[in-house]
């Protein structure tokens, strides 16, 4: 099975970069076999939808506007994708549901997971998460790495040196 590991986001508007800052931790602190891709999306959009098709499952890391306090978790399938990336003050244009919309088109849509969190500060061009996203950035990673464990994907913590 390939999986595609995706970070979406505008790096220059604070928590908007969630799912980039998180992806970008995940490749210099842990090892990944072959079968697993991680890719800095940025703000692509429909540019994504070969790297969509190349794979069976897509686990992408995206900041969710859902109405709770930041820093709050989501897991997102099926219908509920709706939530991410298509909340209408988000400062990047990425929306998941249309360009997978696009690969069912052409013939290849990815199961598709959304591993997201709320954010603090999404208006702000900073390039610092805010301090409430920032704290909870470890439990993020967390849930990412369970999702590609119960994929049956083994990694290993980097050794710095």
């Amino acid at each position: 099975m390939k999986i595609l590991v995706l970070g979406v986001g505008n790096v220059l508007y604070k928590d908007e970069a969630i799912g980039v800052k998180t992806v970008l931790h995940l490749k210099e602190h842990y090892h990944f076999p072959e079968n697993v891709r991680l890719l800095d999306g940025g703000t692509l959009g429909i540019g994504l939808m070969e790297c969509l098709m190349d794979c069976d499952l897509a686990i992408i890391i995206d900041a969710v506007k859902g109405g709770y306090e930041p820093g709050t978790l989501y897991r997102l399938v099926g219908e509920d994708l709706r939530k991410s990336m298509s909340f209408a003050d988000s400062m990047h244009q990425t929306d998941l549901v249309d360009t997978l919309i696009f690969c069912e088109l052409a013939g290849k849509r990815p199961d598709c997971v959304v591993i997201g969190m709320e954010p603090a500060d999404f208006y702000s061009m900073d390039l610092e998460l805010s301090p409430e996203v920032q704290a909870q950035q470890p439990r993020l990673i967390e849930e990412v790495l369970k999702e590609l464990k119960s994929h049956g994907v083994t990694y290993s913590k980097k050794i710095k040196s």
